[in-house]
C-alpha cells in the first residue's frame, strides 16, 4: 500500500494521489519531489538541489529517479550538476552541512549557489 505522508507537507492533489489503488506503490508507482531547481537567470547555469535534514539520505527510490533526471540534464552544457545538501540539524546556522556526501563549510555551500565551484 502507497505510505502515507507523516510530516503534513503535502498539497491536496498529492495527497489524492497518495489515496488511489490503481496507482498503488505495490504496483510500481512512486513519486518523489525535487526541492530546488536552481538557476542563475543571467548566465542560463543551472542545477538539481535535494535538501534532507536531521542527517537524512534519499530513499533508494529517489536515488533512481534522481540518476535518470542526472543523465538526461548532462545533455544540456549549462546544466551544473545535481546535489545532495545534507544539515546536521535544519540549515546551515544550525550544524554541520554535508554536499554530496562530504562535509562543507557555509562558503562552500554558496559557492555552489553561485556556481563558482562543483
Amino acid at each position: 500500500m502507497t505510505q502515507q505522508r507523516r510530516d503534513g507537507h503535502s498539497t491536496e492533489f498529492g495527497i489524492w494521489l497518495r489515496q488511489q489503488p490503481e496507482i498503488d506503490s505495490a504496483k510500481g508507482y512512486v513519486t518523489i519531489n525535487i526541492d530546488y531547481v536552481w538557476l542563475n537567470y543571467n548566465t542560463g547555469e543551472w542545477m538539481f538541489i535535494e535538501e534532507k535534514r536531521y542527517g537524512h539520505q534519499p530513499k533508494h527510490y529517489q536515488r533512481s529517479i534522481f540518476k535518470i533526471l542526472h543523465l538526461v540534464a548532462k545533455q544540456d552544457p549549462k546544466y551544473r550538476g545535481f546535489y545532495l545538501i545534507v544539515f546536521e540539524n535544519t540549515s546551515p546556522d544550525d550544524g554541520k552541512i554535508f554536499i554530496n556526501h562530504k562535509q562543507a563549510t557555509r562558503q562552500d555551500l554558496i559557492d555552489l549557489l553561485t556556481f563558482k565551484k562543483r
